[in-house]
Order: structure tokens, then sequence, then C-alpha cells
């Protein structure tokens, strides 16, 4: 459920482009094509490689963890909305939530829970082969509520895009891979609770909880899918962790791992770096030459309380915990709004750059 290796991922110029995004990408590389094309036979005017070079720029100049049309997308985001918008979580298709229970013991057993893990991979596999282009979405959760004793709530929920052949078809063979692995039972998500007030890096919902929530955005090898214990269990605080899988199909994953390797050989000139991206493509295509497909993924935390201090809190805590471990956290400024119901069954209908 949680196999987080960095073979999964898909690492491009930014963390997961939205469509928007991607199309402006594109565009300018169009029109700074056509540009230099012109230039051999008239000179263009000079404030066109200006507004090639800024939208370049905006696009890919990164302070921080965002690039500066990210930052300005958030800024606007904060100011406009005043809770998740739901249409942002209610993408048109058909989204199916069961809750999964793995037999007891699976997590904790390195060989039961590689076995996990080798089904769960063999589903989105399926779900990956199921269209021409990336579209079906699997999105994990695990909620753990702390009281005398923990209680752990585990759904899968599998969003089909409308327009994407039999729907039906799909859902019903992965509900089938997904019952091998444990207990599963259809449920019905609870609403998307409205935020009732906002503060410095968290939400407070009309419910009277109170939510911080971080981007998982690295973590080493030596995790070996093994968060769940990690970030929920040992604790005092109530948290949730989210998966949102976007399997591709082959041949995009075929085509993805190849532009990968070219772009690192050709923008890359830190040799260490060069030699981990070799390492990374050669173990993306053996395992692609196995039948296996990519998954472009994103990683949701969110430490819950019943009051502001307790939850900036419990945030310190969870970034104590996850340098312990070499989890890297990006606690998304100005998207706490939003970002908390990733955590959330609601998740899986979502588009990338939902959360930027």
């Amino acid at each position: 459920m949680y196999s987080l290796t960095p073979g999964y991922r898909i690492p491009g110029l930014q963390r997961g482009l939205s469509p928007i995004e991607s199309l402006a990408t594109k565009t300018n590389a169009g029109v700074g094509a056509a540009v230099l094309m012109s230039a051999a036979i008239t000179p263009p005017p000079v404030w066109t490689f200006g507004a090639v070079g800024a939208a370049a720029a905006l696009l890919n100049l990164a302070p921080g963890p965002r690039s500066l049309a990210r930052w300005a997308a958030v800024g606007y985001r904060r100011l406009r909305e005043r809770t998740a918008p739901a249409k942002a979580f209610a993408q048109p298709g058909a989204t199916v939530t069961w809750e999964l229970y793995p037999e007891h013991g699976t997590m904790q057993d390195p060989q039961r829970r590689a076995a996990f893990h080798a089904a769960f991979s063999r589903a989105l596999t399926f779900a990956g082969g199921q269209a021409r282009q990336a579209g079906i979405q699997v999105h994990v959760t695990h909620h753990a509520a702390t009281g005398e004793y923990t209680t752990h709530t585990q759904t899968v929920s599998v969003h089909v895009p409308k327009g994407l052949g039999h729907p039906d078809r799909v859902l019903d063979t992965l509900e089938g891979e997904y019952a091998s692995l444990g207990a599963l039972a259809p449920c019905t998500p609870d609403p998307i609770p409205a935020v009732a007030g906002r503060g410095p890096g968290w939400v407070e919902l009309e419910d009277g909880r109170y939510a911080s929530t971080a981007r998982i955005t690295g973590w080493p090898e030596e995790t070996d899918g093994d968060l769940m214990p990690k970030l929920l269990l040992g604790h005092t605080a109530e948290r949730s962790v989210a998966v949102t899988y976007r399997p591709l199909p082959a041949a995009q994953s075929r085509r993805s791992a190849k532009w990968q390797a070219a772009a690192s050989e050709a923008f890359t000139t830190d040799k260490i770096k060069q030699a981990a991206h070799e390492m990374a493509s050669s173990t993306a295509q053996a395992s692609l030459v196995q039948g296996a497909t990519l998954v472009d993924l994103d990683a949701y935390l969110t430490v819950w309380g019943h009051s502001a201090e307790h939850v900036v809190d419990a945030r310190w805590q969870a970034s104590l915990a996850a340098d312990r471990h070499r989890i890297q956290l990006d606690w998304l400024i100005g998207q706490q709004h939003r970002a908390h119901v990733m955590t959330t069954p609601h998740g899986a209908s979502t588009r990338k750059g939902t959360i930027l």
C-alpha cells in the first residue's frame, strides 16, 4: 500500500504538472521555436524574446518547492477560496470506495508485506492498461484515531474518468484484485467538512477539528514501503496518510522512461546525479521489460487536533518524526483549505494541479 520507492515515481521538471501547466509549457516551447526559426528570415521584435523568456521563467524558476507560476496560483486560490471547492474534488466519472483490512501482521512481516505490494502493483498495472492516456486513479488512505486505544481505518478508492470505456468492468476487476489482499467491504465516505477558520499552516473545520496537511516529497529507499508504522504508530496525535496512484499505460510508460533518460543525460552536469539517474533509469527499464508500468503518485500526511495549539504541536512532532526517518515534508503554505481533503477518500476524484 505504501510502497513509495523512487522507482515508482516519475521525476519531472516539477511535481506532477497539471494539464494547464503542460499546455502552457508546450505552447511556450512552440512559440519559442517559431521565434527562433523566423529569426533566420526576418529578425523578430526584441519583445518576443523577452515574452518567451519571461513565460519560461514563470513556469520553471522555483524559489522553494514551487515555480513562480505555482506560487501565483496558490496566492490567487487563497484569496479567492474560503473552503475546498466542491468541483475540484468531484470530477466527472465513476468512483467507488472500499474499506480494506489486510490480514493481521501483514505490514509487520517483511515477506508478507512484499507479497502485498506485489499484488497491489499488479492491480495498478491492470488499471494503467485500460486507457490510452493516464486517467484511472487509485487513492489509498490510512487514518489512525488515538484514544484509549488506536482505531485504524483503511480505504481504497478508484476513480475512472468519464468517457473511459466501460468503468463497471474496470471497477469489478479491481475489486476482485483488492479482495485478495484482505477483508474488503464497500463504504460511503463522509461529506467533506467546510472550513470554518484558517491560521498559519492549519485550518479549522466545521466539525470542530483542526487539520494541518503536508505533501511527502522525499523518502529514503530503506523505508521499504514501511511508512505506516513510522508515521502513524507510536504517537498520541491523530494522523492520516494517503497516496494517490496514477498508473500510466504501457506505451506512455516507455515514452516517459525514454525522455527522462534523455533529459537527465542532457541537462545534468553533476556526475553523481548522472550516476543516480542512470541507476534509476536502468531499474525502471528492467521493470518495464518485465511488464510493469510507471506510476505517478502523490503522498500526503495530515495531523489532526482539537485546538490550534494542539495541531501546531502535532505538526511539530510530525516534522521531528519525519526528520528522524529522513522523510521530507512540504507543509503546503496557502493550500491548507484544500489539502486536508487529500487524506480522505474524496481525493480519488481529483486532477493534477488540485494541490500545487
